[in-house]
């Protein structure tokens, strides 16, 4: 245990200007990092890939690595944004050995800007479980190979865990608080983090009713925390771009996209990264929205709606 205290310190110190948001783990650790942390001490590493395919869990793997394949975090087909139940999650991350206070590092295969929303998603998830000592490896098992580290093929076994899972609500906001928003009832940002043809109503996502975006909405892309490929910047740069953007320390922001999984980037560089305390993320986004029939923003005319449904599906 000593060695793993002073093998985490020493990552942490060798990051400067990091804000940590755990307490032990900074929320991002780089290829050579991981690689002390594991050798030091005895985290529970999750790899959320799936589990077949050429980019996969059973293709190659970190050493000692867990399968948890994403849509174990996410809901159905028609609404995928949607929450577990608390009984489905605890069901799950028992399974999966998770415990509150094991250290926890979350790896992706590190494609793209978009993969990173994958790993941002389930730490929201697991840190809204209970879960104290979170990270994510920065560039996933892309950066992991190209640090000339090794991968390992032989599956693990968890040991089953007993958490018990209630559902914090400090960093979920949900249709309600959207609505209280929009009726000035409480006070916060509304941030869109899709891409401009999203936002502007001009491409929808397949399960959403319509295309459009939230009334009263910001615009600030998931893909502005990127500057090297899948590798999101550092936190002393999140901070400064986050204060361009307006959003401060007293800010109170709810992020939100499609499905809650760009959003879920946005959330974790504002919260996790920038130090911004008051961030949440409205996890079924617009496809929930558009789908209870709420009212929306930047929505086309119904010839150009039609079109844009015929595209959707082609």
């Amino acid at each position: 245990m000593i060695m793993r205290s002073v093998a985490l310190a020493a990552v942490i110190a060798g990051q400067a200007g990091l804000a940590v948001a755990q307490s032990d783990l900074p929320p991002l650790l780089g290829s050579a990092d991981l690689a002390e942390v594991l050798e030091a001490g005895d985290p529970l590493v999750l790899d959320i890939r799936g589990p077949e395919g050429e980019a996969s869990y059973a293709a190659g793997h970190i050493e000692g690595a867990v399968s948890a394949p994403y849509p174990l975090f996410r809901g159905p087909e028609e609404n995928p944004g949607e929450l577990p139940s608390d009984a489905a999650l605890t069901e799950t991350l028992r399974s999966l050995g998770v415990t509150p206070d094991r250290p926890t590092i979350i790896v992706y295969q590190g494609v793209d800007i978009s993969d990173f929303g994958a790993a941002a998603r389930v730490y929201w998830t697991l840190k809204s479980s209970g879960v104290s000592e979170l990270a994510i490896l920065n560039g996933g098992i892309n950066s992991w190979t190209k640090a000339g580290l090794a991968l390992d093929v032989n599956p693990a076994t968890p040991e089953p865990s007993e958490i018990e899972v209630t559902f914090s609500d400090e960093w979920l906001a949900t249709a309600d608080d959207v609505q209280a928003v929009l009726s000035g009832e409480d006070e916060a940002t509304l941030v869109d983090a899709r891409p401009e043809s999203y936002y502007d109503g001009s491409e929808m996502h397949p399960a959403a009713a319509k295309p459009g975006t939230l009334p009263q909405a910001d615009y600030f892309e998931h893909s502005n925390w990127f500057e090297n490929g899948p590798v999101i910047i550092d936190p002393e740069t999140a901070r400064e771009l986050a204060f361009k953007a307006g959003y401060t320390d007293d800010a109170q922001l709810i992020s939100f996209c499609n499905t809650g999984h760009w959003a879920a980037t946005n959330w974790f560089a504002l919260s996790e990264l920038a130090g911004i305390n008051n961030v949440k993320l409205y996890p079924e986004s617009m496809v929930g929205w558009s789908n209870a029939g709420y009212e929306m923003a930047n929505v086309p005319g119904p010839l150009r709606r039609i079109w844009l449904q015929i595209t959707n599906v082609f």
